[in-house]
Order: C-alpha cells, then sequence, then structure tokens
C-alpha cells in the first residue's frame, strides 16, 4: 500500500509501467514457483511495502487534497486479500 496523487489516473498508469518494467519477467531469476509473477511480487512488496500509516482528523483521513491510497496488487492473477485497519486513539 501507499498513498500517492489520485487525482489523474494516468499517475496509477505510469506508476504501474514503470514498476513493469523494473521488476517483471527478468531472465536471471530462479525463484518462479509460484509462476512468472512470484519473483517480481516480492521485489515490488520490498520496494513499495506493506503498510501504511495514515493520520485521521475528527473522525476523516488527514490527507493531501491530491491524495488517496493505493493497494497495490503485485500478482497477475491476485487471490483473496484482507486488510487490517488497527485505530489507536486517545
Amino acid at each position: 500500500m501507499s498513498i500517492n496523487e489520485n487525482a489523474d489516473s494516468s499517475v496509477r498508469d505510469d506508476m504501474e509501467s514503470f514498476f513493469s518494467d523494473t521488476c517483471d519477467h527478468k531472465d536471471y531469476y530462479t525463484h518462479l514457483y509460484e509462476g512468472s509473477d512470484d519473483m517480481p511480487s516480492h521485489i515490488k512488496s520490498t520496494i513499495i511495502g506493506s503498510s501504511i500509516t495514515v493520520p485521521i482528523t475528527n473522525g476523516r483521513f488527514n490527507l493531501g487534497i491530491w491524495q488517496g491510497i493505493y493497494l497495490n496488487e503485485h500478482r497477475d492473477y491476485g487471490s483473496e486479500r484482507n486488510i487490517v485497519i488497527t485505530v489507536i486513539g486517545e
């Protein structure tokens, strides 16, 4: 997951293109146990991360005017995912 600009969908398209170009289908990958998208998904998860912290103010996400939360799927055919949200407050 990541927080990034969400006002223009071309940002998401460019992010997908970048990570595909950078990480996908390299001849030197040996870890292909679960398919050709297995190793690229590990690399993308390491680069992007698997969690974020989002400030909440007055019960609402306190993000910038153009920001949104990206839920990144790194597998070509991802399975069901669960999102865990932990809210810590006073």
